[in-house]
């Protein structure tokens, strides 16, 4: 459906990129309030003609018209809204966050509208719905869940303290992430004396003498941003320098952070997210629901609150003994070769640990991270990718937010483009920490026979390339960062291999929550894999690839302290759980939110944990992200990535090679195609031919003892 643009927006690059690629570079602040307020009118002027007793209850008029609107919508406040993550500045903040609240009440509004929801339901009992597609059956049914769950079904007294609710979760949600990001970009820890260096790998020397010269300062700069903060953790032999960097990373977004303007704690999110849990609360018990925890699964794969809580105990019982054992093994060779003496404390686990990783395996991770130049490990996840699926990837020009970004094309066999993602790979300052997926448009068949084909955004924090001697280094990048890039190529291509029409239920819309991490594990998996990685490495300076011992290697470390690995995300996990099921967030004082976390820490973790930790006032997941009682997933996911993965090995039996098309083919059809059109446990079973296992994963994991 076209719409008529008013002549003072014919130049407001938010409205006029219609079903387009936005002019990201010409957007600007002022651009924000008047297109989204358009943009708003009209899907208001939508949801009035979809409720009109005229409008008769059938696919196209009801359905059809109404995405039409909340699309145009969505589309241009998830442009703003990615903008606010990836170049964020205060003109573009104060713009996105006095729209928000608006924002929010029209969607919330929308899935309280009691006269829509009857519509959907006449549309679900009329002779029509049994003549459409599967994936539109499916968006009905989603569409009916989600009013209940909206709050249509609340009184009409009730209903406005609901839409407050949402529109108070929103501001809150963003304050936090806003507090994260700011404690983060405002420290920077200055070293004038070259000698307090040691330790630290050449690169990284460089990147904090690059980040000195960009703030006008002498001598090399450390910021919290991962890549500068991680390597002084993991290298620095200066162990004061390791403990300041700790110490502020662990307390951001806290009151022990440092004091800001006029000695006011700026940045604290300690209240935010106890008044974010008890809105939570009162949503769920709106709703008839005991808890949170309870109201988030009604969508997802699990059961019932107990399921998930037996499922993260489970995993913790079974990798416990292999994480003491992980621990042991590092008091006693700091004790015997480290000679610290005090003991290991918090800020020498990082140090410690990679000292014993090299002396074990004979190579460091910096020795590795030479073999992994990020074009040359892009060349090879497309390779893995063209392989499987049978897509072909091309760079191509797209118009981009920064001049860091790449784009590409994904065409298919006979050379139809099919979509488009983004690469945003470097840290920089005014970006969201972390690394994600994010949909910049969805597949949809429209009204005409045209098929809107799906854009991705693909967003990392690297280490940018630095200068050596004058000299512009080739970025290079971590094992773990190759990691993080298959998992979000994961995440894309769920979102860019549908082949799904009904919007609602196209890519990753509508997956289970607790299933959606299963495209972006399974890729995790090639990142171990001789022929993937012999093809895709090049080191730095020589441009020879990897040594084949030097896999070796690190294939014997693969699963190096996974036992604390996973009772980490597993106290992560359930301190996520048990804030949103157990915890009496309206009787709790703030604080009672730490006292939470760490219990749960002491009670499920090996190694003790500092007085001063305050990470769960940056855990942006649960805050800020949207794992609300449900950080679960990861690990429910990786149960059905490691299965699903299983698959390939099987097939490399046979064929020789995990890169195996028939396989790959199966997949793409039977999981990444299918989107949300069906329940994720059909989609596995249609996959694997069964239900799944956890067997897999443990046996991935090394949390099996050998037979």
């Amino acid at each position: 459906m076209n719409i008529s643009i008013p002549s003072q927006l014919l130049n407001n690059p938010l409205i006029t990129f219609g079903r387009g690629i936005p002019e990201y570079a010409q957007i600007k602040p002022e651009h924000i309030d008047p297109a989204i307020s358009f943009l708003l009118t009209q899907a208001e002027s939508a949801v009035i003609h979809a409720t009109d007793s005229s409008t008769p209850c059938t696919w196209n008029a009801l359905v059809e018209s109404l995405e039409d609107a909340t699309e145009r919508l969505g589309r241009s406040w998830g442009v703003i809204s990615h903008l606010n993550s990836v170049a964020d500045t205060a003109e573009l903040r104060a713009a996105y966050g006095a729209m928000l609240p608006q924002v929010t009440a029209f969607f919330s509004h929308l899935s309280q509208n009691l006269a829509l929801y009857e519509k959907f339901k006449a549309l679900k009992s009329s002779g029509e719905f049994t003549l459409l597609t599967s994936a539109q059956k499916k968006v009905i049914q989603n569409s009916l869940r989600d009013f209940y769950l909206g709050g249509a079904e609340l009184s009409e007294e009730e209903k406005p303290r609901f839409s407050k609710i949402q529109d108070e979760q929103a501001i809150l949600g963003k304050a936090f992430s806003d507090h994260v990001l700011d404690a983060t970009d405002s420290f920077v820890h200055l070293i004038t004396d070259q000698t307090e260096l040691a330790g630290l790998p050449e690169d990284a020397i460089a990147a904090a003498a690059d980040t000195a010269q960009q703030k006008n300062l002498q001598g090399w700069a450390f910021t919290l941003h991962f890549p500068s903060y991680y390597p002084v953790m993991q290298y620095s032999e200066n162990r004061s320098l390791r403990q300041l960097m700790y110490q502020a990373y662990v307390t951001r977004a806290s009151e022990l952070g440092p004091q800001f303007t006029n000695g006011k704690l700026e940045w604290d999110n300690t209240e935010n997210m106890l008044a974010q849990l008890r809105l939570r609360d009162e949503e769920a018990r709106m709703l008839g629901f005991a808890n949170y925890a309870a109201l988030s699964i009604a969508p997802k794969m699990a059961n019932t609150v107990s399921e998930v809580d037996q499922f993260l105990g489970d995993i913790a019982k079974k990798s416990k003994p292999f994480a003491q054992k992980d621990w042991d093994a590092l008091q006693e060779y700091t004790k015997s070769q480290l000679h610290l003496s005090d003991g290991i404390q918090p800020w020498d686990i990082a140090y410690c640990s990679e000292k014993l990783k090299q002396d074990r395996y004979s190579f460091s991770e910096n020795e590795l991270k030479q073999y992994f130049p990020l074009p040359k490990v892009l060349e090879g996840l497309f390779g893995v990718i063209q392989t499987l699926f049978g897509v072909k990837i091309s760079e191509t020009n797209l118009p981009t937010w920064h001049t860091d970004v790449q784009s590409f094309s994904v065409s298919n066999d006979d050379g139809q483009i099919i979509a488009y993602f983004y690469l945003d790979p470097y840290a920089r300052p005014g970006k969201r920490g972390g690394a994600w997926m994010d949909d910049a448009r969805g597949r949809r068949e429209l009204s005409n026979g045209e098929i809107q084909i799906p854009v991705a955004y693909l967003v990392c924090n690297f280490a940018p390339p630095v200068k050596i001697d004058g000299q512009l280094q080739q970025p290079t990048i971590t094992h773990d960062d190759v990691i993080t890039l298959f998992h979000e190529s994961g995440h894309g291509l769920h979102h860019l291999l549908t082949q799904v029409g009904a919007l609602g239920v196209s890519g990753i819309n509508g997956v289970e929550w607790d299933a959606v991490e299963l495209p972006s594990q399974f890729m995790e998996n090639f990142c171990w894999e001789w022929e993937v990685l012999e093809k895709m490495t090049a080191h730095a300076e020589t441009g020879k690839p990897l040594p084949k011992t030097l896999f070796d290697k690190m294939l014997a470390a693969k699963n190096f302290q996974n036992g604390l690995g996973t009772l980490r995300q597993i106290v992560m996990s359930l301190t996520d759980w048990r804030l949103h099921s157990t915890f009496d967030a309206a009787k709790a004082e703030g604080e009672t939110v730490l006292e939470l976390s760490r219990n749960t820490a002491t009670e499920f973790n090996i190694i003790p944990q500092p007085e001063i930790s305050r990470w769960i006032n940056s855990f942006s997941h649960i805050f800020a992200g949207g794992y609300a009682a449900g950080y679960y997933s990861y690990k429910w996911a990786e149960v059905l990535s490691a299965d699903a993965y299983s698959a390939f090995e099987e097939a490399a039996k046979l064929c020789g090679s995990v890169l195996d098309s028939k396989t790959g083919k199966r997949y793409r059809q039977e999981i990444l195609e299918v989107g949300g059109s069906r329940p994720a446990a059909e989609s596995f079973k249609a996959f694997r031919g069964r239900e799944p296992s956890i067997d897999a994963l443990l046996r991935h994991g090394g949390l099996v003892e050998p037979a």
